[in-house]
């Protein structure tokens, strides 16, 4: 399979220069007799109540870097916005989740931002009321989004758990300014080498369809996906369908103490169409009825040369259909300085589950007969003072005629406390319990999930325990108008239950502690938090080193 993209470093480092997009001023202005503007409009929540209805829409791209700014006034800056290809004004007016002549609605506004800050290719987006006709009782909009640099040329570097991953990527983000994703990727991991070419459109056509197709030829075999689907993509949605296919074949490997166990081979095919209904949003929430079908086979093979030290994976082949509901509270806020650095960040206080729920037998094509299970759930609380608490967790597995096969449960807790302007504490715990797993399915933990102070995939078990606390640091530090900075103080703890594949015992307690140095990339599109890591182990084994050196990319912290 391809290798994994969070652990990725140079694009915003190599392309310092390059971060920038052209952008254009408004044209819009508010002059016609009797219409007002700022600050002179009604008020949101008045505009809602009184059933106004939205005018003109004006889209406003700006560059990524402000000529007008002392601090970005630079011939690289400048430069670099003449170079950069500006994303479409159409390509946002398609996302949009309001239309002229509608009635205004302060949900759709907001979601709508939510969704163009998730875009890559866009640092932030605000959408505001900009000029008012109170004879027609409507409302002109502004939407106003600012580029980044979508174009990543570099080389990749990471290194975590004591191993270095390496790589070369070309990669634009918002190709031709149409908001669609072109990459060539090489790269070296623990795992094996690869060459990937990428293809996504996230509004085919101009529609609320989105479309992926992949290619990987990797040292240990290739593989294809092929994408297609209309998602929920609103709370609003009434209707959801797709479609996907998966296969190829590839090496996999089994770890004990940071180091292969043993390695097989399989052949993977998967594919599934899938739909969904919904009322839309009612009352705060949207309730979504599922369905589909669904082919998932895995085949193993063992390796030439490498015997096994474990047994052997069974083949399997699950083939059923499947039912499902959803629930989504709307319940949203933003911050900033949290989990990145001097972004917009969009927090979700509102309540969610998913469950599905499908039945696998002879008659469809499966090679056995088994109910199959799959369970998320949500929640976020505000608590006194500013602080926040966000849980998840998640079940899946199946009931087969000899009892549970393959379940695992995991939960998570995430609180945050903000003692300070420029400081904020955060506190994670993460829970895992593996019933009967299958035996190419390992649950693991170490240095490249959360245990920064030892090797990568160090303890395996049928259980696992993790926390960490950290004191994060947000500095006004801003290089060269590139990256803001900040800093962690860090301690981990964790451990693992039951015996491996092996029949080996679990080691027990381990814990680290240590610091790091953030930079948030504020003008690439990758919109990363690059993590510089020195973290000590405090409870040694025999071949751990006594100072971990950690450098990745990561969406968060």
């Amino acid at each position: 399979m391809s290798a994994e993209k969070s652990g990725s470093v140079a694009p915003g480092l190599v392309a310092l220069v390059l971060l920038a997009g052209p952008g254009g001023a408004s044209a819009h202005q508010c002059g016609a007799a009797g219409a007002v503007g700022a600050p002179d409009i009604p008020p949101p929540e008045r505009l809602e109540a009184e059933g106004t209805r939205i005018g003109d829409i004006d889209i406003e791209v700006e560059d990524i870097f402000d000529n007008s700014k002392p601090g970005e006034r630079a011939a690289p800056y400048r430069w670099a916005n003449e170079l950069h290809l500006q994303t479409r004004d159409e390509a946002i007016r398609t996302q949009l989740l309001f239309q002229a002549s509608e009635p205004y609605s302060r949900q759709k506004m907001a979601e709508t931002e939510r969704l163009l800050r998730g875009r890559r290719y866009l640092y932030d987006a605000w959408i505001e009321p900009d000029c008012y006709h109170p004879d027609e009782n409507t409302v002109d909009v502004q939407v106003r989004v600012r580029d980044v640099w979508s174009l990543n040329p570099g080389i990749h570097f990471s290194r975590k758990g004591g191993t270095n991953n390496a790589g070369f990527e070309l990669q634009d983000e918002d190709f031709l300014g149409r908001g669609e994703l072109v990459s060539v990727l090489w790269a070296s991991n623990v795992d094996r080498d690869t060459l990937r070419f990428t293809y996504e459109d996230p509004q085919v056509a101009g529609t609320w369809w989105r479309g992926r197709v992949a290619y990987s030829d990797n040292s240990d075999g290739r593989f294809s996906e092929f994408q297609l689907g209309r998602p929920f993509h609103s709370l609003d949605a009434r209707w959801s369908a797709g479609t996907s296919v998966d296969s190829g074949d590839r090496v996999d490997s089994r770890y004990q103490l940071g180091k292969i166990l043993d390695s097989f081979g399989e052949t993977v095919g998967q594919a599934q169409v899938y739909g969904g209904m919904s009322a839309g949003l009612r009352d705060g929430w949207a309730r979504r009825w599922l369905a589909g079908m669904r082919y998932d086979s895995s085949e193993f093979s063992a390796t030439a040369g490498k015997p096994l030290v474990a047994p052997l994976p069974e083949n399997r082949r699950l083939v059923y259909p499947w039912v499902g509901v959803e629930l989504v509270e709307d319940d949203f806020a933003t911050t900033r300085n949290q989990d990145q650095l001097a972004r917009t960040e969009d927090l979700d206080f509102g309540r969610s589950l998913r469950a599905e729920l499908g039945v696998a037998a002879p008659a469809w094509g499966a090679d056995r007969t088994a109910a199959i299970l799959a369970l998320q759930a949500g929640d976020g609380q505000r608590l006194a003072g500013g602080r926040q608490l966000f849980l998840a967790s998640n079940l899946g597995g199946r009931l087969e005629s000899d009892g549970l096969r393959d379940v695992l449960l995991q939960g998570e807790a995430r609180y945050y406390g903000q003692p300070g302007k420029h400081s904020l504490f955060f506190a994670g715990a993460h829970g895992a319990v593996a019933v009967n797993p299958d035996l190419d399915h390992q649950l693991l933990l170490g240095g490249d999930n959360g245990l920064r102070g030892y090797p990568l995939r160090y303890q395996s078990g049928t259980g696992s325990a993790l926390f960490t606390v950290e004191e994060r640091v947000y500095t006004d530090w801003y290089p060269f108008q590139l990256f803001h900075v900040g800093a962690a103080a860090f301690a981990d703890a964790g451990r693992t239950w039951g015996d491996d594949v092996t029949g080996a015992a679990p080691l027990g307690w381990l814990s680290d502690v240590g610091v790091g140095l953030r930079l948030g990339n504020t003008r690439s599109g990758l919109g990363n938090v690059l993590h510089i890591d020195v973290a000590v182990p405090l409870v040694r084994e025999p071949g751990i080193d006594s100072v971990q050196l950690l450098v990745e990319t990561r969406r968060s912290f």
